[in-house]
């Protein structure tokens, strides 16, 4: 693989976890050739949603945010491949799951902005300042997926052995 991979965090949000969508979302990342690199499954601290959602801070919503998110643990993914961020807020859909397209995650399990299933780092250096949050060095591993070759082929690449 000659570009370079993203690290991107992923969030399994609370109304997935209750819905029993773990799975589901753990299947669509993988299926498109992404390395799920880190995982854990955690009750998120208000520090944790106040650094998160510094940007949603002074908005009438932050207060209702910040309770569902605590309304259940969530799961943290840390995902790794070349173009992560838009590769996976394509399978993700809109952020407004009522306007998501079918076949995505949020198209095809949410309608809401706020319980739309996951929530997706929106670029590269997000992902790394995401991924930096919520997990240390140590509880990221590193490995090949065996289909690597293949999932990030180019037409000109030498598959024999």
């Amino acid at each position: 693989m000659k570009e370079k991979e993203e690290r991107i965090l992923v969030i399994i949000k609370p109304d997935a976890i209750v819905r029993g969508l773990i799975g589901e979302v753990y299947k669509r990342f993988e299926r498109k050739g992404f390395k799920v690199i880190g995982t854990k499954m955690v009750h998120l601290s208000d520090i944790l949603l106040d650094d998160h959602y510094a940007h949603l801070k002074d908005k009438p919503f932050f207060k209702g945010i910040k309770k569902f998110m605590q309304s259940s643990p969530v799961i943290l993914i840390v995902l790794s491949g070349v173009n992560a961020s838009a590769a996976a807020r394509l399978i993700a859909g809109q952020t407004s799951a009522a306007e998501a397209d079918a076949g995505t995650i949020r198209g095809d399990f949410a309608m809401s902005i706020q319980s739309n299933i996951v929530h997706v780092s929106d670029s590269p250096e997000n992902g790394e300042i995401e991924v930096k949050r919520f997990f240390s060095e140590d509880e990221i591993f590193d490995y090949k997926r065996v289909d690597e070759a293949f999932v990030y082929s180019d037409v000109h690449e030498d598959f024999s052995a």
